[in-house]
């Protein structure tokens, strides 16, 4: 079982030293937010909160999730990075190629990349990207993003895309993860068919157990049961050392942890946050590797 630290839309100057602190406590990674711009105006609302509200959001400090990774990478020597997710299908696919193999190399292959869909209309409108067949403009990405990331030519006939034959380097040594995050089931079959793994975003424990449920009756019914398949799960299980051995059991691979509700602002001072997770090493890092 792996863990990664969660920390999102904080004071930025508190991201370095988070870091550096989850890696010397023995945490195996750390997670990165995104997101893009606040809507002054929207009826559009938040799938992770009861009652939809995204408040908390506004003014709240995101940076790019590519910068961020290459900054922490830069302060820490073993610590793993997983965007969780990017709002991959608003973006262009060799923009983010590019992005993401130069992070992996020059963070030594220490990157997993998390994509998802954007929830908020307004993120497409905003890019000038068509709303309409999101879902399938994220598939021939992800597959975009994986040939380009492999160092040799690319050619790509789409739907969506079109691209001709080409080469980016540097490419990474080892291949880069691909993770995908969202909790219906599209997003679980694209986790399948296309990933590397899936990321839940926390919420019922009920539900989790479902989802799992769904993603091992789809490997095994397209015969992909036996290649390896990640399983990041963020829940309040992983505060304990019983509760890590029930989501091993349920097949998690991942444990993502927080020591604070996310939906809100976030108004923690950082010696708080070293504390806890000082704290987390001591009470269950201690006992489980």
């Amino acid at each position: 079982m792996r863990i990664a630290y969660a920390e999102a839309m904080c004071d930025p100057t508190q991201y370095v030293p988070l870091a550096q602190a989850a890696e010397d406590a023995g945490f195996d990674a750390f997670v990165i937010p995104d997101s893009l711009a606040y809507p002054e105006h929207s009826d559009s609302k938040y799938p992770y909160t009861p009652d939809g509200n995204r408040e908390f959001l506004e003014g709240a400090p995101f940076i790019d999730p590519f910068v961020l990774v290459a900054t922490l990478a830069a302060a820490t020597k073993t610590l793993r990075f997983h965007t969780f997710v990017v709002k991959l299908p608003v973006r262009h696919p060799v923009l983010v190629a590019k992005q993401a193999a130069s992070v992996a190399v020059m963070s030594g292959n220490r990157f997993s990349l998390g994509v998802g869909l954007s929830p908020w209309p307004e993120d497409f409108d905003i890019c000038d990207v068509p709303w309409k067949a999101r879902g399938k403009r994220m598939n021939e990405m992800m597959e975009i993003i994986r040939g380009l990331t492999t160092g040799d030519f690319f050619a790509y006939e789409g739907d969506t895309f079109h691209l001709q034959s080409i080469k980016m380097t540097p490419a990474p040594s080892e291949p880069i993860p691909l993770l995908v995050g969202g909790h219906s089931d599209a997003a679980l079959r694209r986790a399948v068919t296309l990933g590397d793994g899936w990321m839940h975003a926390g919420g019922d424990q009920k539900e989790l157990e479902t989802m799992i449920s769904k993603l091992h009756t789809l490997r095994k019914e397209l015969g992909v049961e036996d290649r390896p398949f990640q399983i990041h799960a963020a829940s309040f299980l992983a505060l304990t050392p019983d509760g890590l051995k029930q989501l091993e059991d349920l097949g998690v691979t991942d444990a993502v942890i927080g020591f604070r509700v996310p939906y809100q602002k976030d108004t923690t001072p950082l010696e708080t946050k070293l504390q806890s997770i000082r704290m987390y090493a001591d009470n269950v890092l201690s006992k489980i590797k």
